[in-house]
């Protein structure tokens, strides 16, 4: 097998995992799964980028990063306000 389906074969499984445990303890949450979805994509990336070239189709992996960052601070700053709001 080579990276990239390892890679996307643990994506799949980590976010099934986590899809799973929410349903086992009834609380299905989008922030809380987006969140978690985007820690793992951020460690499988880390362990496959390899060390002295780039290859294509990690820019594009970087740019869905950067969209799960943005989504991130999108929810963070929402909390905060729900939050000051009470």
């Amino acid at each position: 097998m080579r990276k990239q389906e390892i890679a996307i074969i643990t994506l799949a499984l980590w976010l099934i995992t986590i899809f799973a445990f929410m349903l086992l303890f009834h609380e299905i949450n989008l922030e809380i799964f987006s969140v978690l979805g985007l820690i793992g994509l951020l460690v499988i990336v880390l362990f496959m980028e390899p060390k002295y070239v780039m290859p294509d189709y990690l820019r594009y992996i970087w740019y869905l990063i950067g969209g799960g960052i943005v989504i991130f601070a999108a929810i963070l700053v929402l909390k905060v306000l729900e939050v000051l709001a009470e």
